[in-house]
């Protein structure tokens, strides 16, 4: 630097601001090591159900999962979901349902989301509504009771101490949430107008808000958190409910059902950023997920997919959904069982599965856009969201 100096009063300043510059955040960079999850406990719906429903009502029957499991895995996809790349990344085996008593190991966490799943509790049963009595509240007392139950069978050794988590999983795992999808939904099929939609949803999200809390207050630390994807842009959307040619974008997806979508997560990322003012210890990581989904359906061939308004899955119809003959349904000719509701040649260049949840293909872009954080407030990739901004 002394040489430096010698020869140019000039480049010093230019050095010293450099350093300044750069030192400071090389510095602040390396403080920051990757996480190291020992466990995913995850809440939702049927976007990150790995066998919840399946377990309670019955399991999801052929074709579904036969991508990557070969045959159904209680999954509503015909492979992976997001939650399973998640696990994958995190060098975690898949998550095992919570209600799944058979084949389940919950040593790396375990997961409470059930398709049908809505934030606010449904005053409707599953086969009125297709609406799950699971909801996030009930999710909550599930993994309140994991909690404390897990804790005493671990402590009996042997078998159990490899099935079940460590006490310190808890407070050290990483907790994701991908849901509000079904409390939108939910009330355009009681025939809801927009502005009485648009009009619940703040109580929607203080309801999310509490679980958040409750979390925390058990010691949960690390939260990442997805919002609602483009509702408008689902095949079950566009054939069930109502609307104009003005109200189609350029995309083909419904706007108003996409615009309440996008008001929920704006509601959504208040909150969080609430959270974190009320919740000094805690790191939590808003997922724009909405932003990538509609990317993927909006420019589908780009990105090596087609037909991003079809259901791979399915039997007839402008989207290929029929709410009399889903994905997997069958008829009777001539006395014998034949399958109407068949899987496309190739669900690997298709988005959505069934009309309501998305193709393996589609949700491994989907955490290969995520993962680095690119979608991420703040903008932190997955194996960091345990630091704070």
């Amino acid at each position: 630097m002394e040489l430096i100096i010698s020869y140019s009063k000039i480049v010093f300043p230019l050095v010293l601001l450099a350093l300044l510059v750069v030192f400071p955040f090389s510095s602040a960079a390396k403080s920051k090591s990757p996480c190291d999850f020992p466990a995913v406990f995850n809440f939702g719906d049927s976007n990150s159900d790995t066998g919840g429903l399946s377990a309670a009502f019955g399991q999801a029957g052929p074709p579904a999962g036969e991508t990557y499991f070969g045959a159904p895995a209680g999954r509503y996809s015909d492979g992976r979901l997001v939650i399973d790349f998640i696990a994958e990344s995190l060098g975690l085996r898949h998550l095992s349902a919570f209600l799944d008593a058979l084949g389940s190991n919950f040593s790396h966490g375990a997961n409470f989301a059930t398709a049908g799943s809505t934030i606010r509790p449904q005053n409707t049963t599953l086969h009125q509504s297709g609406f799950s009595p699971i909801s996030l509240n009930v999710q909550s007392y599930e993994f309140n009771d994991f909690l404390r139950r897990s804790q005493i069978i671990f402590t009996k050794g042997d078998v159990f101490s490899h099935l079940m988590p460590k006490k310190k999983h808890f407070s050290k795992g990483l907790y994701t949430f991908d849901i509000g999808q079904n409390d939108l939904t939910a009330g355009y099929f009681l025939n809801m107008s927009t502005d009485q939609v648009i009009a619940y949803v703040p109580h929607v999200i203080d309801q999310f808000k509490t679980i958040i809390q409750d979390i925390y207050g058990q010691g949960g630390r690390y939260f990442w958190i997805h919002n609602t994807g483009p509702v408008g842009c689902l095949p079950y959307i566009l054939d069930r409910l109502l609307i104009t040619a003005g109200q189609v974008d350029k995309a083909g997806c419904a706007s108003p059902f996409n615009e309440v979508a996008q008001y929920f997560n704006s509601k959504l990322k208040e909150a969080v950023i609430k959270l974190r003012k009320d919740l000094p210890s805690a790191a939590l990581t808003y997922v724009d997920v909405y932003s990538v989904k509609y990317e993927l359906i909006s420019r589908a061939n780009k990105h090596g997919f087609e037909h991003p308004l079809q259901a791979c899955c399915g039997h007839g119809g402008k989207y290929n959904y029929n709410i009399n003959h889903g994905c997997g349904s069958k008829i009777k000719v001539k006395g014998k069982e034949k399958m109407i509701g068949k899987s496309c040649k190739n669900p690997s260049v298709r988005i959505n599965w069934d009309g309501v949840h998305y193709t393996e293909a589609a949700n491994k872009w989907v955490l290969e856009q995520i993962v680095n954080g690119s979608y991420s407030d703040p903008p932190l990739p997955l194996n960091m969201a345990c630091h704070k901004q």
